[in-house]
């Protein structure tokens, strides 16, 4: 059986680092609780092989750009179950847009505060080879911090050179992250190909 589904906020998926967040899946066995880690995928998707059976998806506290919550969803599988997620992250992205401009990759875009609990410490602008584009995954960034952006009502721009490792290539791939302060993950826009050649 299938266990799949979407982190999301409202009706969009939500952007992670690869291998960087995940869901503990606990079946009720016959003594004791059995964790099933689930990683979320960068786009928000996640999968799970599973027995038939009733199950707890729940959420590990501190890990992934958004609040903590203590609920869980309770899940019933019969040859699969597609569940969705809702999270509450910090920031979202807004109005993204990027541009070639020469040897580097624009991006305007709006940071919008969802949960006023934790400050806003930076966003990055992440240029890489391949659609797995993030914190670790990338051929350059560049990165603005708070005080360079007082005012999050007003646009952010961001410019990355295109690195020389990647000049030559058809394409790259860019990618936005925001950080909030005191956690650890960056809440991630969706990876954007940019044609350079």
């Amino acid at each position: 059986a299938i266990i799949k589904g979407t982190v999301k906020y409202g009706d969009q998926p939500v952007g992670v680092r690869s291998n960087g967040v995940q869901l503990e899946l606990w079946q009720h066995g016959y003594q004791l609780f059995i964790k099933i880690p689930v990683h979320i995928d960068q786009d928000g998707t996640f999968s799970a092989s599973v027995f038939d059976g009733n199950y707890k998806l729940t959420m590990i506290r501190g890990n992934g750009p958004w609040a903590d919550k203590t609920d869980s969803i309770d899940i019933n599988v019969k040859g699969s179950a597609t569940v969705d997620v809702p999270v509450d992250p910090y920031f979202v992205f807004n109005n993204i847009n990027f541009q070639r401009n020469g040897n580097a990759v624009d991006a305007t875009f709006n940071i919008q505060s969802i949960n006023p609990t934790k400050a806003f410490e930076l966003v990055r602008l992440y240029v890489g080879q391949t659609i797995i584009t993030d914190q670790n995954n990338n051929a350059g960034s560049v990165t603005k911090s708070a005080a360079a952006v007082p005012d999050l009502s007003q646009p952010v721009s961001l410019s990355a050179a295109i690195p020389g490792s990647l000049a030559a290539k058809r394409s790259v791939f860019v990618r936005l992250g925001v950080k909030a302060v005191g956690v650890a993950e960056l809440f991630y826009s969706a990876p954007v190909e940019i044609t350079i050649n």
